[in-house]
């Protein structure tokens, strides 16, 4: 591994190593999540080529989207156990593997398989506890800023892929996108292993903004019980089930909704397949630009007044889309109004999960918040597919989920300064 004699140049510029880190899982972020995205893209191509309707690959969609939350939890406890470089390799083979093996499919079973279950549960198997794990790790300082930084990667890059597979779909098929995105995946999962440490201590380093004679961090127990534990523990606390809450309706109006039927919305107003993607990619644009931002407030602010207005600024944006006439300049405003907005509340709610239930334990409760992030993205995503069978209109979706997250808004004030501190171990008992 590059990863001694990198570490020891770095100190030497005192630089810490905690940034290559960064580096390497904002790449393997990235790449992930343009595979979680890209069905969004090829919905309408399996329709052309294969007569599946949009009810039917939605339920593979939200299959996908379902494994990549409910795994959360687990795949942090798998983490803690064996360790960030081990489940992210696992992870990407996994994901490699589905969309390898989907160049040659032929029946909605197979994507039900493939996309749904495969690729699913390789996602999963680090999900968004990756990023809250390297941040809480390696950095007690910047840390609201890294969580923006990695939250960032995987969000813009199920946006920023978007238009590029949209326009080799075009012009190739939509087998060359996905040919392209396993080529990515190798590349990125070859830079972790060379690259990727599990912890600062590995390479005699403490976290950046930590003392050096910090205790070792608790050695990791069982997986599934590690995992129950946490759960059992943290949904006790009233700040437990606002998070959960208000991020299913985080899930319910971004993966589940835009990221996966934004396109073929734009197409029944007869906005071409390209220019809708190319949306995407502005939105991925501002998206990185807000979510960072984010991170940086985060690390300076109440997060709880943070995600009142996120959430509020969001359902406003998504009941103005359909007033936008589905114009050039409308949709752009959509798109960049939007985009500042995507998934700026995860670095607020993971400090928010950090403070509240413990550095150790913040990546297992955040898992299981984030299970609640996925199980409203799958509601969307199939919902608005069913929406858009049966009344032949995606609109009262998003109006749906914008009135969600006006709700959210009004639940976040619920955290209360302090209120459902979770007690350490100790005081269990």
């Amino acid at each position: 591994m590059l990863s001694t004699p990198l570490a020891s140049v770095l100190a030497r510029r005192n630089i810490h190593y905690g940034w290559v880190v960064v580096a390497v899982t904002f790449l393997s972020m990235l790449v992930s999540a343009g595979a979680v995205g890209a069905p969004g893209v090829l919905l309408l191509p399996l329709q052309r080529e294969f007569g599946w309707d949009t009810a039917d690959i939605s339920t593979a969609m939200a299959i996908r989207l379902l494994l990549f939350g409910l795994m959360g939890p687990f795949a942090a406890a798998m983490i803690n156990r064996f360790g960030v470089r081990r489940m992210v390799l696992s992870s990407l083979t996994l994901v490699g593997a589905g969309l390898f093996a989907s160049l040659a499919m032929r029946e909605v079973w197979q994507l039900i398989v493939l996309w749904g279950f495969v690729v699913g549960f390789g996602t999963g198997l680090t999900a968004m506890v990756l990023g809250a794990t390297i941040a809480t790790r390696w950095f007690v300082a910047r840390r609201g800023l890294v969580i923006g930084l990695l939250t960032a990667s995987s969000a813009t890059g199920q946006l920023v892929f978007m238009p590029f597979l949209s326009m080799l779909t075009e012009a190739y098929g939509w087998r060359t996108a996905i040919a392209l995105l396993c080529g990515l995946i190798a590349t990125a999962a070859l830079a972790m292993l060379v690259l990727m440490r599990d912890r600062p201590a590995d390479l005699g380093l403490a976290a950046l903004g930590e003392a050096k004679d910090a205790p070792p961090p608790p050695p990791a127990g069982p997986i599934l019980p590690a995992a129950f534990g946490a759960l059992r523990d943290a949904a006790a606390t009233r700040t437990f089930w606002v998070l959960f809450t208000t991020f299913f309706i985080c899930g319910a109006s971004t993966n589940g909704l835009i990221q996966t039927h934004l396109i073929p919305l734009c197409v029944d107003f007869s906005v071409p397949e390209v220019q809708a993607a190319g949306l995407l990619a502005l939105m991925g644009i501002f998206d990185f630009i807000g979510t960072v931002g984010s991170g940086w407030l985060s690390d300076r602010y109440d997060n709880r007044l943070l995600l009142f207005w996120y959430y509020a600024l969001r359902g406003l944006s998504l009941l103005y889309l359909p007033y936008s006439d589905f114009t050039l300049y409308g949709l752009s405003v959509f798109a960049v109004f939007y985009g500042l907005d995507w998934i700026a509340t995860v670095p607020p709610t993971v400090r928010l999960t950090a403070e509240r239930f413990g550095r150790e334990r913040a990546n297992l409760v955040f898992g299981w918040v984030f299970a609640g992030h996925q199980l409203g993205a799958a509601a969307a995503a199939f919902g608005a597919g069913l929406s858009r069978t049966v009344l032949q209109s995606y609109l009262p979706a998003f109006a749906i989920a914008g009135a969600l997250c006006l709700v959210a808004a009004l639940l976040v004030p619920m955290l209360g300064r302090g209120a459902g501190r979770a007690k350490p171990a100790a005081a269990r008992g």
